[in-house]
């Protein structure tokens, strides 16, 4: 995080960054934040991991005593009890090395660190009765107000407040104020978006503690899906396994942090090997931090679950006996708490760090590394697969494309919906939603797509069917009513090689004519995809920077989708000083879609020729198949390559005799509904 300038910091530190000699006198807390030899902060908190760096909890708690003197309608006494329980709520995640080995010598769990902070503010201010001491007690209870409302543990937890409620305040409406207000401070403080959306359900959750009787629990689904909120609703046999084996006897730390990746079902098989592998009688908590810490790494600037860790652990979840070898979850008691971590073996650790190096570089010499690398772990089933950029190339394929995407709905008939090479799932859950009483498949021939698939559909209770199918090979194994090409008869034609290298447009007459012996009659073809330019014309391509000309230059030594156009017309002229090049119109517009990916996608879109027939040869195509007539054929400029586009690139249209005008970007995609007679 960085250095947070605040009034509160003003008052402890000189105007160079160091403490103030009688700050550190007067207060033992800021010793033990300054003396941190290592940051110790929820993953969940940071955009990227680097802001590690620094001092991160020292930060969030000058956030939080800002939040404090912006409140109003506090009295001094509440005010000072409050800023008491803020600065010393965060000590057992700091202190040097030193310190902490004595804390933990004196029995403090540091890893439950609400509680530990608690005994280590009675160690400093000398507090003889702990058991009625309110700062003590809302140190020790400080933060489960969001644990409660996350799920991570039940409203009892907190019923320590609730019997010393007349030693905080003796009125029902200043205790609730009072523990609101210290809410509002911790939650704040990590965001204030989160504290608007929760705030009315802190003041219930005070409320009900005044007094004890009004204490209420979530239902186990609720805490379920408050604890993974975007993995849909569990189903009853992981509610019934926490329901009877979790909640009411663990408390949760970090869960979503560490088990969000996972969905319900790994999160259970996690849970399960936890409380399996330990058995102690005197365990409480169920700590994921160590998970969490490993599961999290920067990836462009920002944070971001390391995937390719995500696949191993899934693997080992699968199967054990197989992966157990590469991989194994550790389960390490400390006082009250299991923390539960994962280690990974050697080779397995290199070759995750050497697919995200490869990943990030973008480089196409990588690409044929990494699938035999792949191979070694049995990730990658066929060229269709990604790991690290998957989930970010499919949602920004999607929303690039999401204007005419969307609209397939509309084309589709009958009651059997089939969309093909499904990817990410977001044109089934719109299918579904346009149409939830039809039957929608989809279907991949990447069996980790149609895994992942089977995972989202489990995790969002989803109705809808995947099923592994290549219409290369056939069709479908029943009749259908639609069938749904987006954008991937360009895949197919670009990695399907039936005896005669790849880029064989046999392919895509095989899918489609399969595709149609699929249809009953009356069902339709609709293909959204990219669209070759009618002609043989010249297009002027002028770069805005060096690098965007030194990537043309990449596609050209490594673009083999139009190997049967002479060199000649792929560059009829290379003006360096100007940072342009004069190529044939369907080259360039190749370049142009491929460009607008960048340098990350490169490896993968290089290998791939966008368009491939003109709106005409859809036609003559579908003519040729003799029970097929088109219905609509139209193309297209997706709007978000024209927006991409135009930062980087000026296109103009080369005449007979040279010269030049501006010309718009050709068009990109296509729609194309065909309807069997």
């Amino acid at each position: 995080m960085k250095e947070y300038n605040s009034a509160n910091r003003n008052r402890y530190f000189e105007a160079d960054g160091s403490p103030k000699p009688e700050a550190l006198r007067e207060n033992p807390w800021l010793f033990c934040l300054l003396s941190a030899n290592r940051p110790y902060v929820n993953p969940e908190r940071l955009e990227k991991m680097e802001d590690l760096r620094g001092n991160p909890v020292l930060d969030y708690v000058l956030r939080t005593l800002d939040i404090l003197d912006e409140l109003r309608g506090l009295s001094d006494t509440e005010y000072d009890l409050i800023r008491t329980v803020l600065c010393w709520s965060e000590v057992s995640k700091t202190g040097s090395d030193e310190e902490r080995r004595r804390w933990e010598k004196r029995g403090y769990p540091l890893a439950i660190h609400n509680e530990a902070s608690a005994m280590i503010y009675a160690d400093y201010c000398f507090v003889r009765d702990i058991n009625t001491d309110p700062a003590y007690v809302m140190i020790k209870t400080h933060g489960l107000a969001g644990q409660y409302i996350r799920g991570e543990c039940c409203m009892e937890r907190s019923a320590e407040l609730s019997e010393i409620a007349n030693k905080i305040s003796e009125d029902k409406e200043t205790f609730t104020r009072i523990i609101h207000a210290l809410n509002e401070c911790i939650i704040r403080a990590v965001s204030d978006n989160i504290w608007t959306s929760v705030q009315e359900k802190v003041k219930n959750f005070a409320e009900r503690l005044y007094p004890q009787a009004d204490i209420v629990e979530l239902l186990p689904e609720e805490r379920l899906t408050s604890l993974l909120p975007k993995n849909g609703s569990p189903s009853e046999e992981t509610t019934q396994f926490f329901s009877s084996e979790i909640f009411g006897k663990y408390d949760l730390w970090y869960f979503p942090a560490a088990l969000e990746p996972f969905g319900f079902d790994g999160a259970e098989k996690i849970c399960r090997q936890a409380i399996t592998a330990t058995g102690s009688a005197y365990v409480k908590h169920l700590n994921f931090k160590p998970l969490a810490d490993a599961m999290y790494y920067d990836y462009e600037g920002k944070r971001h679950v390391n995937t390719y860790k995500q696949r191993i652990i899934e693997k080992y979840l699968k199967d054990p006996e197989e992966y157990g070898h590469h991989i194994r979850l550790d389960f390490e008691v400390k006082g009250t708490a299991i923390m539960i971590g994962a280690s990974f073996a050697p080779a397995c650790e290199k070759l995750i760090d050497f697919c995200v190096e490869a990943e990030r570089s973008g480089l196409l010499s990588y690409e044929k590394s990494i699938t035999m690398l792949y191979d070694t772990f049995g990730f990658r089933r066929d060229s269709f697969d990604r790991l690290n950029n998957e989930e970010k190339y499919l949602q920004t394929m999607n929303d690039a494309e999401e204007s005419t995407k969307m609209s397939i709905p509309d084309y589709v008939t009958g009651e059997i919906i089939v969309d093909v090479g499904s990817g990410g799932g977001v044109l089934l859950n719109e299918l579904e939603k346009r149409y939830p009483d039809r039957k929608i498949v989809g279907t991949d021939i990447s069996q980790n797509v149609i895994e992942a698939l089977e995972r989202k559909k489990a995790d969002e209770g989803r109705h809808w069917t995947a099923i592994r199918h290549n219409f290369v090979d056939g069709p479908m194994p029943y009749k259908v009513d639609t069938v749904i090409f987006s954008s991937i008869i360009h895949e197919i034609y670009s990695y399907t090689d039936l005896g005669r290298g790849k880029f064989d447009k046999d392919s895509i007459v095989r899918a489609l004519r399969h595709a149609v012996d699929s249809l009953n009659t009356g069902g339709r073809i609709v293909i959204r995809d990219g669209v070759k330019t009618p002609g043989t014309g010249k297009m002027k391509i002028a770069f805005k920077t060096d690098e965007g000309f030194q990537f043309f230059r990449q596609f050209l030594a490594d673009f083999r989708g139009m190997d049967e156009l002479p060199e000649e017309r792929k560059v009829y002229e290379m003006i360096t000083e100007e940072r342009a090049v004069v190529t044939d119109v369907n080259f360039g517009r190749e370049f142009l879609y491929t460009f607008t990916w960048g340098p990350e996608s490169f490896p993968h879109e290089v290998q791939e020729c966008f368009g491939y027939y003109t709106l005409d040869e859809f036609r003559e195509l579908f003519d040729s198949f003799g029970n097929m007539r088109v219905l609509k054929a139209v193309s297209l400029l997706e709007d978000g390559y024209r927006q991409n586009l135009e930062k980087y690139v000026s296109i103009f249209a080369v005449e007979e005799d040279g010269s030049c005008e501006p010309m718009a970007f050709p068009h990109s995609n296509c729609i194309v509904v065909a309807e069997k007679i």
